[in-house]
């Protein structure tokens, strides 16, 4: 197969000729029809992720097409169109069996702890347990952002962040998961401000239903709160940097709502809230880890009846070459900006 082959972090990413992954006995091998370009992505090229093990695939928002079934498994077939979450739940662990599977014990990622979607194909194991079947009115495309970026805002603003109809939400960083978080919050009601530096994120943030916010205009904190009328109900760091979730925290109304989203690496990976800021208000601090299997009808349902509509997200498609090159430039001051890229493997 072929697939973007990492061999030293930070260093040179290329396309190279591997050979097919070996199925799992208890997975499936998928041909990739698309697979997303994300900031996770660049976190794991960069080293701030210590399950990867090189040399190494990355990728993990993917969609495609079973190709080969392992004998442990009966209610897969070849021929299925699938997605999955990036966290591959054991599905027997306490927290599994607490329902929450998005943050398994012993979870799996592709593209972290295995070698991952930017390729032709992809091994996937626990099948029975994380693939979900894609309706047809979902493409590979569109369906590729859902075990990402879609269904990691759905999860942060619906159920995590509990936002409901007239709050005020605040949105830190429109890359792909930050402009999804726009679009869940609009559909569920509330008035929405999203906050980028990059031109081309906060235009397509407005078209969306949000207020854009330039941070570059100074005293972005005192603005938000001017603008929601003393502070927000929920705001969420959907990129993931301290000084962004600072922001997120000083802009909240008293018992706002902070959800943390984005991935805190490399120098801000220790990063604290402001504890005394969160007593003082009495704000809750919430973390938000993608969304299991067994969220995914419900965020499909949404998707296939136009409530969401994640293909508007999509700004270029592109072969497996130039999606090399652009996740090495994701560190780059808006490289991301304006929607997300799609890989296509067979381009």
């Amino acid at each position: 197969m072929r697939a973007v082959l990492l061999e030293t972090f930070g260093g040179p990413l290329s396309v190279a000729d591997l050979p097919d992954p070996a199925c799992p006995e208890d997975g499936v091998v998928v041909r990739v029809g698309a697979t997303g370009l994300c900031r996770s992505d660049w976190h794991a090229w960069q080293g701030h992720d210590d399950g990867v093990r090189l040399p190494h695939v990355p990728g993990h928002e993917l969609a495609g097409t079973v190709v080969e079934v392992g004998p442990a498994v009966s209610t897969v077939a070849v021929g299925d169109r699938v997605t999955t979450p990036f966290v591959l739940a054991c599905g027997t662990c306490a927290t599994c069996r607490r329902g929450d599977q998005q943050v398994c014990e012993r979870q799996e990622q592709p593209g972290f702890t295995g070698w991952g979607s930017f390729a032709d194909l992809v091994a996937l194991p626990r099948a029975e347990v994380n693939l979900v079947r894609l309706p047809d009115e979902v493409p590979d495309d569109v369906a590729a952002g859902l075990g990402c970026r879609v269904a990691t805002a759905y999860r942060a603003v619906a159920q995590v962040g509990g936002v409901r109809p007239g709050e005020r939400v605040v949105v830190h960083g429109c890359g792909g998961v930050g402009l999804a978080a726009v679009m869940v919050a609009r559909a569920l009601g509330a008035e929405v401000y999203a906050v980028d530096p990059a031109p081309a994120s906060r235009d397509l943030a407005a078209r969306l239903g949000a207020v854009p916010v330039d941070p570059a205009a100074g005293a972005v904190v005192e603005a938000l709160v001017d603008l929601t009328g003393g502070g927000a109900d929920v705001s969420l760091d959907a990129f993931g940097a301290a000084s962004v979730a600072s922001a997120s925290l000083r802009c909240l109304r008293p018992r706002g709502r902070h959800v943390q989203v984005g991935l805190l690496g490399g120098a801000d990976a220790g990063a604290g809230a402001d504890l005394g800021l969160v007593v003082a208000r009495e704000l809750q601090v919430l973390g938000s880890h993608g969304l299991s299997a067994t969220g995914y009808p419900e965020l499909l349902a949404l998707v296939a009846d136009g409530t969401l509509r994640p293909d508007l997200l999509l700004r270029d498609r592109v072969g497996l070459a130039e999606g090399a090159r652009r996740l090495a430039a994701l560190g780059e001051p808006g490289a991301g900006a304006g929607g997300a890229t799609v890989v296509l493997p067979h381009r």
